[in-house]
């Protein structure tokens, strides 16, 4: 295995890179949502039939499942900076080969391509993990996996705007051009992050995960064209199983895995990504009903009867709420912790769709659902990189949130085949043409409830105590967030063998005494705190690393003068210092 590469020199992040970073994000969204303006037109803009039409939008879907665990790896393993160029770069040739081309097969392969950047999603959350300070990381992470809804959001009125003004071609040049500006960006004002994970890339683990995700959520896209009991569904599902099953059992052997089944497992990791499925689920029902209702004519007696673009202006609060509600997030977490926002954001949810079912009279209140939806799934969305952040070491925050990003695709595509198939089966036949009903629109409003409650039912068994990156995340300070938890690890609520990658030690006096209740700090090369804890009666003490590299341990206590200790860590096994008050500089 590869040792850590942490000594390149790591420029700080600046104020701009917050932002950048988001409208990367934004970017790469649009990528899902930029077709829906001319879905019904796909078939006669192509030549083809409208059975393979919709495979403009599943290859999207598919690649983007695919890319982002793998991006997140390589992320880890070779420069999050570096990963999230090479997505927007791919996205962006994928954005010109859809632009030149009226033909289905080369359009299939340009949306496949533009769907290869979804992985920047987790590679932005990452980036901002490692560089930005504790106080700034809550409301940063918010935006930045807002940016799944804001991006899909906002690009459904300036599509519309485009498709319906110009030739749809421009909607590609456009996103080409919006990938070029963030790619620039990025190069500027991002800085590279110098944490690197441990182990070579898992390629046969990548392959085996690809074709499983792939042959599962393949039947999910095309379940309601092939029919759900036809053999060629469910012996897509079942090969998936197998291969997924495989998939794993060879991942438990791997020494450096795509994916660490074994963190994944931990209860907090397993429940946020079985609620994120629940939240995409819940995303993507307003985006597929809202915008048929308010299209539909109104001679059908429920129909708003607006045009594509004001369907796309009544439906973009959705995108501009969840933006809004990033600094929101970041004030309720600090007093309350993610697992109590995340609750908080899938009630307001269950509130929005409960009250939509009686909210479908007019434009107005269309707009008035989806703020009330956009604020709860911006909560959610913003809690769910913090509840992962805080399970996982910092090495694997990249592969974490991209597994986390996946589930909610995985949300979004069960949203898709489920409501397609609802509105398809309860639609009425007018003159050969399948007309969505109310009854359809409210059945799918429940659906999106249903999904809420299991949500919130996975949230309420998260564990109300919160690791030690999740309790910094909660801090107004890092000073709060150090004596927070050093008094957790005091209380024994961090794992006994936390120290078996960092220091570990007794602080005593001069005299050999030991020193209870010291406060022992650790600050990295870059002069940021990565950790704290008391010593114990007996003076013991243990701190984790996030990676290998040059340290400070600082020592206090009371009636001690304060001491500092320069030490490296390099390899798994624990450096053993010991910290007398007050003492000389030493280096392990």
């Amino acid at each position: 295995m590869s040792p850590t590469t942490t000594d390149e020199p790591a420029r700080r992040a600046t104020g701009a890179t917050v932002p950048v970073l988001a409208f990367a994000g934004i970017v790469v969204a649009v990528m899902q949502t930029l077709l829906v303006p001319v879905i019904k037109d796909l078939p006669r803009l192509l030549d083809t039939s409208s059975s393979n039409a919709t495979w403009v939008l599943t290859s999207t879907l598919l690649s983007g499942a695919v890319a982002t665990p793998i991006m997140g790896r390589l992320g880890d393993l070779f420069g999050k900076r570096r990963m999230l160029i090479l997505s927007l770069s791919v996205m962006v040739a994928g954005a010109l080969v859809s632009a030149f081309t009226d033909a289905l097969l080369p359009m299939i392969v340009g949306r496949t391509l533009q769907g290869f950047a979804m992985g920047a999603i987790p590679l932005g959350i990452g980036l901002m993990r490692d560089m930005l300070p504790r106080e700034r990381l809550g409301s940063a992470m918010a935006l930045m996996s807002s940016s799944i809804g804001v991006g899909g959001g906002l690009a459904l009125p300036a599509a519309a705007l485009v498709a319906q003004h110009t030739d749809w071609h421009a909607l590609f040049y456009g996103a080409a051009g919006l990938g070029v500006l963030a790619i620039a960006l990025t190069l500027l004002v991002v800085p590279e992050s110098p944490l690197r994970a441990k182990g070579s890339f898992d390629l046969p683990g990548a392959l085996g995960l690809s074709a499983g995700l792939v042959l599962f959520l393949l039947p999910i896209t095309k379940g309601s064209d092939w029919g759900w009991s036809s053999p060629t569904t469910l012996g897509l599902f079942a090969a998936a199983v197998v291969i997924l099953l495989l998939w794993g059992l060879m991942e438990l052997r791997v020494a450096a895995p795509l994916v660490d089944l074994r963190t994944t497992a931990r209860r907090e990791v397993l429940l946020t990504n079985l609620a994120s499925i629940m939240v995409g689920v819940s995303f993507y029902v307003i985006s597929l009903v809202l915008p048929q209702l308010l299209q539909l004519p109104s001679e059908t007696g429920y129909g708003l009867g607006q045009s594509m673009v004001v369907a796309g202006l009544c439906v973009a609060p959705l995108g501009l709420t969840m933006m809004f509600t990033a600094p929101v997030y970041a004030r309720l977490s600090a007093r309350y912790g993610p697992r109590t926002t995340l609750i908080i954001g899938l009630l307001i949810i269950a509130v929005g769709y409960g009250g939509g079912l009686g909210l479908m009279n007019a434009a107005w209140q269309t707009v008035v659902t989806s703020v009330l939806i956009g604020a709860g799934i911006g909560l959610a969305y913003s809690s769910l990189p913090a509840l992962i952040i805080g399970a996982v070491p910092a090495s694997e925050t990249g592969a974490a949130n991209g597994l986390n990003t996946l589930m909610r695709s995985i949300g979004t595509s069960v949203s898709s085949a489920v409501i397609g198939m609802v509105l398809a089966n309860t639609a009425n036949d007018v003159g050969g043409v399948a007309v969505p009903t109310m009854h359809g629109f409210r059945v799918s409003f429940l659906i999106a409830t249903a999904a809420v409650a299991v949500g919130l039912a996975l949230a309420f068994f998260l564990p109300r105590r919160r690791p030690a990156s999740t309790t910094q995340l909660r801090a107004s300070s890092e000073e709060d967030a150090n004596l927070a938890r050093a008094e957790q690890a005091l209380a024994g609520e961090f794992p006994s063998d936390a120290a078996l990658s960092g220091f570990r030690g007794r602080v005593l006096t001069t005299d050999g005494v030991p020193v209870a209740r010291a406060k022992v700090t650790l600050i990295d090369r870059h002069g940021r705190q990565a950790g704290a804890t008391l010593s114990a009666g007996d003076g013991s003490y243990a701190l984790a690393v996030p990676a290998e590299g040059p340290y400070v341990l600082a020592a206090r206590a009371a009636g001690h003068g304060p001491l500092a200790h320069s030490a490296t860590h390099t390899g798994h096994r624990p450096v053993d210092l010991d910290l007398p008050l007050p003492g000389e500089t030493v280096t392990a």
